[in-house]
């Protein structure tokens, strides 16, 4: 696979929000399954896809201190839910609220991780954009580091933690809520 990453083109893809994109790694993050929807909205084929490590869709306005905080929460084989942007093949982007969870051995270990993704409501982008823009600059000026600390200091003013935050913002409710669980299912 090429080396070089797409450039971003500003152009926005809109989501179905009928589907769900769903993605399975190994314990680094390397792609070992991506569902059809995955495949036609990241713009690469399943064969691109599969082997790769899963940054190869982050987009450059997503900060480090997120991921570092995704990592950190399901390395511990905790559930986490998170507000992403990502990068298509061809340079448009899509956000997504993506639930990580781990899959276990029947000894209890980690052996793989999943993501379900669906899209993420304009009132959530309201609040996120900002936030993740300020962590942005923090991170490009001081370091990813600062950009961590700034979130913490950030959560902590709101008396929550980045889980509880999103999940607060972006949970899906009613229908929706049942339908994106028995989809999730389908993929267990």
């Amino acid at each position: 696979m090429s080396e070089s990453r797409p450039v971003p083109t500003g152009r926005e893809i809109k989501l179905d929000k009928k589907k769900i994109i769903v993605s399975k790694t190994d314990m680094k993050g390397v792609i070992l399954y991506g569902n059809d929807y995955f495949v036609e909205v990241s713009g690469y084929s399943e064969v691109e896809l599969i082997g790769q490590p899963h940054n190869i869709i982050r987009h450059p306005d997503m900060p480090k201190a997120i991921f570092y905080l995704l990592w950190q929460t399901i390395s511990q084989g905790k559930n986490i839910t998170a507000v992403v942007k990502n990068l298509a093949k061809n340079g448009d982007h899509y956000w997504v609220v993506t639930d990580f969870e781990s899959s276990r051995d029947s000894m209890g270990n980690i052996t793989q991780y999943i993501a379900y993704r669906r899209p993420v409501p304009p009132q959530v982008l309201e609040v996120i954009e900002p936030l993740y823009a300020k962590i942005l600059e923090v991170e490009k000026v001081h370091g990813m580091r600062a950009s961590v600390e700034y979130l913490n200091s950030f959560l902590e003013e709101k008396r929550t933690n980045y889980n509880a935050y999103i999940a607060e913002l972006a949970a899906p409710k009613g229908l929706t809520a049942r339908l994106f669980a028995q989809m999730k299912k389908m993929f267990r």
